[in-house]
């Protein structure tokens, strides 16, 4: 690879203050450019949205957003920043959808959900269920850490087929959640059942939004086009509401 290539990161946890991501203004900013020396370009804020917790609103988190974006820009950070949320999956979640309660990613028909790691599968597929009776398109957070889909990989093929997207974190590829979780991942990769590899960062270390590396591998083990299709091209035609 010449040059970075342009990536896009759709689950990550910078924006400051409102969840267990970013604490403050100074170290989202400090993540944003570690985003911009991996090749970053375009950022969803995916802001953890749970049951039982004070989860900001769409307003704030719009507001919020514009924020962290003007200060991004008057420190010389290019990325260009999106709204959405994390949806831990619950009873509510439903309604919530229905209600305009929750961000979508982007402010499209595609959402980020996720489970227990000891969600059932068969749990899953119903909330998958019910997330596309809501109108919208359900992409699986970090399928990686649910334990019935890892001990049953045929199961991801099945969240395919009735409508699912699959997103896969940069650091269970490389290795960083142990030697299964990275075999389970590349199998993943090698099969072509993942449609987006993102950061899930949190902070400036150990969950930093470094996505280059695991790129460049990506692009040596299993092509370049593949690896422009889930780090760039999906996430585009996410931002943009278009179909994958």
């Amino acid at each position: 690879m010449n040059s970075i290539q342009p990536t896009i990161d759709i689950h990550c946890h910078i924006m400051p203050g409102v969840d267990d991501g970013s604490r403050d203004m100074e170290t989202s900013l400090e993540m944003l450019r570690i985003a911009d020396k991996n090749g970053i370009t375009h950022i969803i804020l995916t802001p953890h949205h749970k049951p039982m917790h004070h989860n900001v609103s769409v307003e704030h988190n719009i507001r919020y957003r514009k924020a962290l974006q003007e200060a991004a820009r008057a420190a010389g950070i290019k990325a260009k920043l999106f709204s959405g949320n994390e949806i831990y999956y619950s009873d509510e979640t439903f309604d919530q959808l229905i209600n305009g309660e929750i961000c979508s990613l982007a402010g499209s028909d595609y959402v980020l959900v996720e489970f227990h790691p000891t969600t059932t599968y068969k749990a899953i597929q119903n909330a998958m269920y019910r997330v596309q009776g809501a109108g919208y398109i359900p992409i699986i957070a970090h399928v990686e850490r649910y334990s019935d889909i890892v001990t049953s990989p045929g199961h991801v093929g099945d969240l395919i087929d009735m409508g699912c997207l699959i997103q896969v974190n940069s650091a269970s590829i490389m290795g960083s959640y142990g030697f299964g979780i990275s075999h389970f991942t590349r199998k993943l990769l090698k099969d072509r059942l993942v449609h987006f590899v993102a950061s899930d960062a949190h902070d400036t270390k150990r969950r930093a939004p470094q996505l280059l590396k695991c790129r460049m591998f990506v692009e040596h083990r299993f092509g370049e086009d593949y690896a422009k299709e889930i780090f760039c091209r999906n996430a585009a035609n996410v931002i943009r509401n278009e179909h994958i």
